[in-house]
Formats: C-alpha cells, structure tokens, sequence
C-alpha cells in the first residue's frame, strides 16, 4: 500500500492522544489535567485541536462536566486497545534490552492459579534466558493482534487462524469435605442423588453426565447450587456447602491434606481438552521450548 507523503499530517501527536485517553476515562479533563500535570485548558485545546482534525465532536458538556459523545467513545475503545499494543511493544524493547525474551501467555485463571504457577519456577531454572508473562483469558482472540506467544484453551480444537497442540483430557472426579461425606453419608453414588450438589454454570449436565456414566440413568435435571468458577466451587466444597465435579489436576493440595475426599471411584472424561494455541506460521524457539516444557509436565503429571 502507498501512503500518500502528506499522510502523517492526519496523525495525532502522541501527547494528545494521551490527553483525550485520560479524559476519556475520567469523563473529566480536570482530572486529566491533574495525572497528566497539565492545565485543565492545556487539555480543552488538545481535546478541541484533535476533534477539527478528525471531523467529530468527542465529547458534550452537561452541566459543568464533560460526557463523551458516540464517536468519542468508539475512537476511546480503539485507542486503549492501539495504546495497550504501544505498551507491550516498548516492555519487549526493553526486556530484550536486557537480554532477556519474553513470553506472553494467555491462561484460564484457575488453571494458572491452581496448576501452572506453582510450576513455573522449574520451567524458569531451565530457561533463565526466557522471562513468561501471564494474561488471563476466558474467550478466543486474536493472537498476532493483542501480541499474545501462545494461550491456553480449553475446549474442542476450533480456534481459528491458529496452531494448536492438544496437551490432555479432561477428568472429573466426584468430591466433598470429610464433614460432608460423614453428614450425608456418601458410602455410594445413590448417596450423592439425596445430596445438595454444586455445578459449574457452563457445564449444568456435568452431574447428569457423571451418574450416567456411574450407571445411575434416567435422572431428569439434577438440581444444586451454581457457582460461575471453578475456584468458587473448590471453596464452597470445602466449606460444605455441596458436593462438586471437580478435574483432579485442580485440588491436588486440597486432596493431599484431605481437605477434599473423593466420593465414589467413578469418573467423568470431558469431552473437551486442553490445548496450547499459537499463531499461525513457523513456532519461535521460545515458544517451543514452552509447549515442550508444558506437554513434559502434563505427562509426568497424568493429569488426564
């Protein structure tokens, strides 16, 4: 594409792009001012000059305050997002100006609080050149747009535009508090029908799934407390609140201290996985070296 020589006439400097991003999301150029260690009519004049330039008004007085228009929250949105990318452009100028690579990995927040943390240090001691960043997501993107080395999905293999690498299957055991099993007398799966349960909100056939897969059919809608996190049903669990499903990878400490028992040898195998995604094309050795190090450590985990 030819740009034309008088193109970069159209841009913004970056000051007051900076301006109208701070009094965009205070919806006050006072404020603005004051981060920014302007006047507040530094600002009206940066506001003003930016809007002749693009042809739309920003924002609208009411009263003594400012209120962004339509077009100014539009133009708002897209600049966070091109400011974001500005950001993580200059930390990796500076981490590889510190001879070190980065790596920006996109994670479930459970999965990384409950398995992938508390391993990281063995990945770090055998790659002290290889610095990992973690931003947790709960739905698909675009990689190569928000810069992203490799993300962590679970589901089935759709991702678009995208490499991926199935790490492992899913299972789910059945759980409870010891206080719990005691109370309801969870000696076999009948017990659990008669006790209070807790779903998953994304997943309310779990239960369903899982006595039919312990022989128990024909059960109509199983009812129970619905908690949107895994994290959350981990501490109702423990705090007896109900029994839960649970992917045996995520309570490994609170099944070794016996915070949680499981409750019947029966299990459930997901029909979804995890995978590790990366953009499309040749993988960078960083992120190489990752998926190696992380398909390794599920291996030697079983934590299918």
């Amino acid at each position: 594409m030819t740009i034309m020589p008088n193109a970069r006439r159209f841009l913004p400097s970056f000051a007051v792009l900076r301006s109208f991003e701070s009094a965009a999301r205070h919806e006050s150029f006072t404020l603005a001012a004051e981060e920014l260690s302007l006047t507040q009519s530094a600002i009206s004049r940066q506001i003003k000059d930016l809007e002749q330039m693009i042809g739309v008004n920003l924002f609208r007085r009411v009263g003594r305050r400012v209120k962004l228009t339509e077009a100014g929250a539009a133009f708002a949105r897209e600049l966070e997002l091109d400011l974001e990318r500005i950001r993580q452009t200059v930390f990796r100028a500076i981490t590889a100006g510190k001879q070190a690579e980065a790596l920006r990995i996109a994670t479930l927040p459970t999965f990384a609080s409950r398995w992938l943390i508390p391993r990281l240090v063995e990945f770090e001691q055998g790659n002290p050149d290889i610095q990992v960043n973690l931003t947790t997501r709960l739905q698909q993107f675009d990689l190569s747009a928000e810069h992203i080395d490799a993300a962590l999905h679970f589901g089935t293999e759709n991702w678009p535009d995208a490499n991926m690498i199935k790490l492992c299957d899913e299972t789910m055991i059945a759980v409870a508090s010891p206080g719990f099993r005691e109370a309801h007398n969870l000696l076999c799966e009948d017990a659990l029908l008669n006790a209070p349960l807790i779903h998953l909100e994304t997943r309310p056939t779990a239960w369903n799934d899982w006595f039919e897969h312990a022989g128990i059919c024909d059960l109509g809608a199983v009812h129970g407390k619905q908690f949107s996190q895994f994290s959350l049903i981990i501490s109702g669990a423990i705090a007896g609140l109900g029994a839960a499903l649970l992917p045996r990878y995520l309570i490994e400490n609170e099944l070794a201290d016996e915070r949680l028992v499981q409750v019947s040898p029966a299990t459930l195998t997901t029909a979804n996985a995890y995978y590790l995604v990366t953009p499309k094309g040749a993988m960078p050795s960083t992120v190489r070296k990752f998926s190696d190090w992380l398909v390794a450590a599920m291996t030697d985990d079983r934590l299918s």
